[in-house]
């Protein structure tokens, strides 16, 4: 039903005959209608709380003034917004909230609502004496918080609570004397503030603001672009002064309408950290490769600074003497590259487009092979498409929301934002992971499963399923293969066989297995938890079966989501930067994929080879043993997030030839022979697709330091230098237009070429959309939020349904190791922390590596918390700080690998999944003991 067809109610305001929409204020159809009513404890999105009575309106025949935000017009009200007695009334509150806020509204008048409204209507901030001055608070290093210009509007408390779920704010005292505080009237620096800040965003008079002093000063221009951290693809606004990013602000983009995390909103300032790559480098001939010091260092050490000419000559020589040397094309090539999901669509295709033309192999990949490689391996195995089904905010839609694997709070902290606005609506949340994170406190039910059980206990769950008739016969009978084998496999796993195994009891198993079977909507969602294991294909195909049983897919509200890590590890994928598939997935071995990629890429028929190139692991294994002689990384950090990093990094040191595109010196680069200054991502425009499978445009908002240029114009010239006759004529320094025809939009055209996922996305209608969901079949097509709604992209149009059996983990503890470590991200900090650690506020809410330990587990090993441990594998040892935390499993350690004095990917496994050739870097064996010496904090 359009809104031209609900039922209106007919009114009048200021003389105007109106009609309101169901649900409307007052104040809503005022806004629609063009009538201006000052207002300030509104806000839309937020709910109304008609507090502030600046928005007070008269209606006819009543005795006192109405709120207009939270008052429903009736038939045949009079309303007036403009009589002499409404005017005199806001006026006059307006006069009061000013005189409180003192100096500090006309400070900050340019972005101040208050100061704003009080000059529309001609307030006098002099006529009411000032009450004594509230106390400020400067002790949190991204936010100030500056009560004298709080009029308690309580947008921040809405905004904290109602928005982004963390119930951190709230309203104390009584009268004269109310006060906003943090939890229990704690400074903001030390309270369980996540540093969001939706409350800045929120206030409209600066009491909360940002600690930069951004909130005083007026932006040069503003750009709209979109994170580029987590995959969650979160619209934001740059507000940029004097050539620097000043502040930045949640727009309303699909995925987070205008919300944003730590990260998004404070994480920016990297991009003019004076660390920045400016000019190209080469290694000097007196500089040999050190694998074992590979730490932040002075590039002077080891480099020398070059024209680009030279340097582009330099990388591209040492390719074309390592292709001499074996002249057979194919999987022995002994040159390879990593191409990077942090950058755009374009780049990542012309990367993979250059590894397949002119380095002549599949040796090509990216960090999902560390990220979702068993998730897509399961899914592309399953129902024949490795995209998510349902885009995140189909929590929405759901009663059931099971998330296993994954901490959305910390790496998708938007995305949690929606599955806590969820619960609060009634949905059913059912977390399964080892370690009690902070979405637990809003879960119907917290699984914490023993490490490395999935597969057993979702194999309880299908079994509880299955025998108890909880299946939907129609779906399995008409949409799936092979259930009968699927009803064999689970019959011996009884939810009483699986509790000693993975440490739930049995009723519990039952009672979630039935409330997900039965619920009429039903959605998984999933993160790295899962996938990054010795057994991740087997782990994701037991939550294939969980879904197709049930039939908990292909509605809204239900289906399968794959969190994705990265901002752009779902569109890099999708441009085929992986060994085994060409762009959209078409298989390297298929003759027709490969026939027609050498059309469009305008190449002799046979020239690709259909063997499938080298994974990350085991290009770098193949490095080691000196068969990859050249590689080309753009972007990624493989001497930080590779398993067994000091192997990669021993690895990355054997090669003859090693060129690095990025925009610092990272623990890679450090190993490089010749090094390309790259644009960060405010510094270009170009095409992300996040994990709803929606793609966006982020826009270019400043200009690049120096000489550092464009990644896909470094990769265009390099391809010049070898041979490649490409005209695409990028800019280098990383504008683009909506011109289809050159640049970037001339690189997505070729994409859609090769991508009917996307044929009916052209560059202008993306250019002038800015989001648009794919699959969109043509341009008139709106895009398909949903898929798989009647059928699977399969072969026979059904799922295929593949039984798992329980495997242990490559490495259990031991007598010598006898705890288990699992890695992972944190709020604060991303991936390898390049970017993250060099973003100020960031880097001061956690400058330091930890190890999180539950307090018996600390108790045992005789650790403080603060003090000093030392963790070590079988592969490495690091140092680091204690954190004692009681929602960690007990004999179980949790360390983030962004910090490179303390990498925890020298610790972890590369043991492979047989399916995915994804490492185990969730699971291995460790002993920690406290360092001798080291100072103890107190407990």
């Amino acid at each position: 039903m359009s809104a031209n067809d609900l039922p209106k109610t007919d009114f009048t305001l200021n003389g105007q005959a109106v009609q309101a929409l169901p649900g409307e204020s007052i104040w809503q159809v005022a806004q629609r209608v063009g009538v201006d009513i000052p207002h300030l404890c509104h806000k839309p999105g937020l709910p109304s709380a008609g507090n502030c009575r600046a928005c007070v309106v008269e209606v006819a025949g009543e005795r006192v003034l109405a709120a207009s935000c939270c008052r429903a017009p009736q038939a045949g009200m009079v309303v007036r917004s403009d009589s002499e007695r409404a005017q005199r009334s806001q006026k006059t509150v307006l006069e009061l909230l000013l005189a409180d806020a003192g100096d500090n509204t006309s400070a900050l008048k340019q972005n101040s609502e208050l100061a704003r409204w009080g000059e529309a209507v001609g307030a006098d901030a002099q006529r009411y004496q000032r009450r004594a001055p509230a106390c400020s608070d400067a002790s949190h290093p991204a936010m100030h918080v500056n009560l004298d210009a709080c009029i308690q509007c309580t947008r921040c408390i809405r905004a904290c609570r109602d928005i982004q779920g963390n119930d951190v704010l709230g309203l104390a005292f009584r009268g004269g004397h109310a006060q906003i505080i943090f939890d229990q009237a704690d400074p903001m620096g030390h309270s369980t503030c996540v540093a969001c800040g939706e409350c800045v965003q929120a206030c409209p008079t600066g009491a909360i603001a940002p600690a930069n002093g951004s909130y005083a000063r007026v932006a040069d221009k503003t750009v709209d672009s979109v994170c580029p951290y987590c995959g969650v693809g979160c619209q934001l606004t740059y507000h940029v002064k004097d050539g620097k990013i000043d502040h930045v602000e949640g727009k309303q983009g699909p995925a987070n309408e205008g919300r944003l995390c730590v990260k998004g909103r404070f994480g920016f300032d990297y991009a003019h950290s004076p660390d920045r790559l400016t000019r190209p480098l080469i290694r000097r001939a007196d500089a040999p490769k050190d694998a074992t010091n590979v730490m932040r260092r002075d590039w002077k050490e080891l480099f020398r600074e070059a024209t680009w000419d030279e340097a582009l000559d330099a990388a591209a020589a040492g390719f074309q003497k390592a292709l001499a040397s074996t002249p057979e094309r194919g999987r022995a090539s002994p040159v390879s590259g990593f191409g990077s999901a942090k950058g755009t669509n374009e780049e990542a295709y012309l990367f993979q487009k250059l590894i397949r033309t002119a380095f002549a192999t599949h040796n090509v990949d990216h960090c999902t092979r560390l990220c979702h490689a068993s998730s897509v391996a399961a899914l592309m195995e399953g129902v024949g498409s490795g995209v998510v089904s349902n885009p995140l905010r189909d929590v929405e839609h759901a009663e059931l929301i099971f998330v296993i694997g994954a901490n959305p709070a910390q790496n998708h902290p938007v995305g949690a934002s929606w599955m806590k606005n969820a619960v609060k609506r009634g949905a059913k949340l059912v977390l399964a992971d080892p370690r009690r994170t902070e979405l637990a406190r809003h879960a119907w039910k917290f699984l914490g499963f023993t490490p490395g059980s999935d597969v057993a206990l979702l194999n309880g769950m299908l079994h509880v399923i299955v025998t108890e008739g909880l299946t939907d016969a129609a779906f399995v009978r008409d949409r799936t293969l092979d259930f009968e084998q699927l009803k064999a496999h689970v019959a011996d796993f009884a939810p009483e066989v699986v509790a000693p195994v993975c440490g739930i009891d049995a009723n519990t198993i039952r009672e979630v297995a039935r409330a997900f079977a039965t619920s009429k909507a039903s959605i998984i969602l999933w993160g790295m938890g899962v996938s990054q294991h010795s057994h991740g294909t087997d782990n994701a195909r037991c939550l294939i079966a969980l879904s197709m049983v049930t039939g908990q897919i292909g509605r809204p509200g239900t289906g399968l989501h794959p969190l994705r890590g990265q901002n752009n590890v779902q569109g890099a994928s999708d441009a085929g930067l992986i060994p085994m598939v060409f762009p959209d997935y078409r298989s390297v071995s298929d003759a027709a994929a490969r026939a027609h990629a050498e059309e469009v890429w305008r190449l002799s028929p046979g020239t690709l080879g259909a063997q499938p190139g080298l994974t990350v692991v085991e290009i770098i294994n193949a490095a080691y043993d000196r068969q990859i002689r050249a590689m080309l990384i753009q972007g990624e950090n493989p001497a930080m997030s590779d398993p067994d990093a000091g192997h990669a990094r021993e690895a990355l040191a054997r090669l003859d030839h090693l060129v690095v595109q990025d925009i610092f010196l990272t623990e890679t680069a450090s190993l490089a022979d010749v090094v390309l200054p790259a644009t960060a991502w405010p510094e270009k425009t170009g095409s992300v697709t996040n994990t709803d499978r929606c793609v966006q445009i982020g826009h270019k908002a400043l200009n690049a330091p120096g000489e550092a240029r464009a990644d896909a114009w470094i990769t265009e010239q390099i391809a010049r230098r070898l041979g490649q006759d490409w005209r695409y004529d990028i800019h280098a320094d990383g504008t683009a237009s909506d011109n289809p025809a050159q640049g970037i939009g001339a690189v997505f055209e070729e994409m859609r070429a090769l991508m009917p996922s996307i044929a009916g996305l052209s560059w202008p209608r993306l250019w002038r959309e800015q989001a648009v969901v794919y699959p969109v079949h043509d341009l008139g097509d709106p895009g398909q939020a949903v898929v798989f709604t009647d059928h699977f992209p399969t072969p026979t149009g059904r799922a295929r349904l593949v039984p798992a059996t329980p495997t242990p983990p490559a490495e259990v503890p031991d007598a010598d190791y006898p705890l288990v470590l699992i890695t992972g991200r944190q709020l604060e900090h991303w991936h390898t922390g390049s970017m993250t650690r060099r973003a100020s506020v960031l880097d001061a809410l956690e400058p330091l590596p930890s190890v999180s330990l539950h307090p018996t587990t600390a108790a045992k090993l005789g650790l403080l918390a603060g003090g000093q441990a030392r963790v070590r594998s079988r592969r490495g040892v690091v140092t680091l700080s204690v954190r004692v935390d009681d929602g960690m499993p007990l004999d179980t350690a949790f360390i983030p690998f962004a910090y490179a004095e303390a990498a925890a990917n020298l610790l972890t496994n590369p043991a492979l999944d047989p399916a995915a050739k994804i490492a185990e870097v969730k699971y291995c064996a460790v002993a920690i003991e406290a360092v001798e010496g080291a100072a103890v904090a107190e407990a």
